[in-house]
């Protein structure tokens, strides 16, 4: 848990991940035999570098954020997405800006409700929410060394509600680094010998297109891949359950079906949770699972990879949501799905 609040608690912004690495690949070390990293930030701790038949379990490492797009000649500044941040959550918010000389406060600020119209009420949007940093004019925000780049995160930081429910920003999908760490610290302490080469994966720039799985996919140029990610909990207000599936947190991982997710490792998957006693969830994902297992299932001429995804409340909000019991269980389903992975398995569909 003190490496769980750690993790979460540090930013990690789409392009700017690499001191939430280091805090994951210290927690890390004690469980692999060595690092891979690349020169976007991507960190892989490896178990048997030698073996030549290599599988990856991976989560992505970063989270949603914004940048300094414009500051007005009154001191307002203005923003752009960084990842997919929404912003309707943003009015009233506290931010931190990441300068050069470390972090600058400001608040997201909104016309009080007195003075707003109550025939025509305009609502956050892109273009209307903007950064007050208490400065006079354009001049007294470049005095705090804010410029036009500068990424800004919330400060909102980890805590549990009702005993079992995680609640941070960034759940996703630094929960998925997490699990997939503990993984690796369970084979170790369990003195599990792998027969094949496992590459503990924390991809960078998942939220803007699956960009570090894509570049680290090559480098590793794995035989399997398990990816972990968060999907949606449809049992809150506003989600149609006739479109969006239904899906609830504390019944287990959820278990992806789609194109991309090669079916007899997904057979492997739900059949050793079934006989391990691991309840999970299934879920219809039509084209794309929009994860980085589309990144590694199209990659070096076809890797059969997996997904099991984490149930979450409230994505892309500082208040993400997940259930304990359903952390606990997506590293037993990848774990015991390791013991399973036989050395020279292709899963192919033609034996």
């Amino acid at each position: 848990m003190d490496f769980l609040e750690k993790y979460l608690n540090n930013a990690s912004p789409t392009g700017y991940e690499w001191e939430g690495q280091k805090i994951w690949m210290d927690y890390l070390k004690p469980y692999v035999d060595e690092f891979i990293t690349d020169t976007y930030g991507t960190a892989v701790g490896v178990i048997n570098p030698k073996a030549k038949y290599k599988v990856v379990i991976e989560g992505h490492a970063d989270e949603i954020s914004w940048y300094v797009n414009y500051i007005s000649d009154n001191g307002l500044i203005y923003v752009v997405r960084n990842g997919g941040s929404d912003h309707q959550i943003a009015p009233s918010k506290i931010v931190n800006i990441h300068t050069k000389n470390g972090i600058v406060k400001g608040v997201f600020g909104w016309p009080a409700i007195h003075t707003r119209s109550k025939t025509k009420e305009e609502a956050p949007k892109p273009d209307n929410i903007c950064i007050d940093v208490g400065a006079k004019d354009k001049a007294g925000v470049e005095a705090m060394d804010i410029h036009v780049g500068c990424v800004i995160t919330y400060p909102d930081e980890f805590h549990i509600l009702n005993k079992d429910k995680f609640v941070c920003r960034a759940l996703d999908n630094r929960m998925g680094g997490f699990m997939i760490a503990e993984v690796a610290r369970l084979l170790k302490e369990n003195k599990i010998e792998l027969p094949f080469g496992l590459y503990v994966t924390n991809s960078v720039q998942e939220e803007i297109g699956l960009r570090g799985a894509e570049m680290i996919t090559q480098t590793i140029k794995p035989n399997v891949a398990i990816v972990t990610d968060v999907t949606h909990d449809t049992t809150t207000p506003m989600i149609e359950q006739k479109v969006q599936g239904h899906v609830e947190m504390g019944l287990g991982p959820v278990i992806a079906y789609a194109p991309a997710v090669q079916q007899k490792l997904r057979d492997l998957i739900t059949e050793t949770a079934e006989a391990n006693n691991i309840p999970f969830q299934r879920a219809a994902l039509s084209r794309a699972t929009g994860t980085d297992t589309d990144a590694f299932a199209y990659s070096n001429g076809g890797v059969p990879s997996a997904l099991i995804s984490l149930p979450l409340r409230y994505m892309h909000t500082t208040v993400e949501m997940v259930h304990r019991d359903d952390v606990e269980n997506v590293i037993k389903m990848i774990y015991e799905t390791l013991l399973k992975i036989e050395e020279g398995e292709t899963f192919s569909y033609f034996k």
